[in-house]
């Protein structure tokens, strides 16, 4: 019994990491197709020109530190270190949500400065920033919920130097997450 239940961790392990790099794929072509949107529609008569909120340069900060943050976690799995194995996970749910936090201020910024993602005082330009950091902050959340499943799982002591493949499959993703938005946040910083 034992030796099938190996056989199916084996197959989960090897379909994983193709399937969650299948999703990244998605994603990215996702993001790229509202890229060129807005690079296409830059050419607007309308189109307007505005700083980006404060609050997105300490979103990203948080952003970033919590991919060193998850990384920490995994490294103390592979070491068995239980401790820095939560610690790692929990930091880096602080760190995600301080970025909710602040790409909501910031969007309340941008309210505030008569930036609104629809109706009739809306423009082009607005709107795709509200679209494409919404979206974004919705993969976001997504990452939230997983990071809820590794803190569980970590405070059940799960992840060992020998089975740490969720722990793994959520720091992909995280790290997909902080490359995205740095990426994001530097076109729509050069870009307008």
């Amino acid at each position: 019994m034992a030796k099938s239940f190996s056989i199916q961790d084996e197959i989960k392990a090897k379909a994983s990491k193709p399937l969650l790099y299948v999703a990244i794929g998605s994603m990215v072509m996702l993001f790229a197709a509202l890229i060129s949107a807005y690079i296409v529609s830059m050419s607007e008569t309308r189109w307007i020109k505005f700083d980006l909120p404060q609050q997105f340069w300490f979103s990203t900060g948080a952003i970033i530190i919590s991919s060193v943050t998850i990384n920490m976690s995994v490294s103390a799995a592979k070491k068995n270190d239980f401790k820095n194995v939560k610690l790692g996970a929990l930091l880096t749910l602080i760190l995600g949500i301080l970025f909710i936090v602040f790409q909501f201020l910031g969007w309340s910024e941008l309210v505030n400065q008569k930036i609104f993602f629809a109706g009739k005082q809306s423009n082009a330009a607005g709107s795709f920033l509200y679209a494409i950091t919404g979206l974004h902050l919705f993969h976001l959340i997504a990452g939230i919920f997983t990071l809820f499943v590794v803190i569980y799982k970590s405070f059940k002591n799960k992840y060992t130097s020998e089975k740490i493949l969720g722990l793994q499959l959520a720091a992909i993703f995280w790290h997909f997450l902080d490359i995205l938005w740095v990426f994001l946040f530097i076109f729509l910083l050069l870009v307008r």
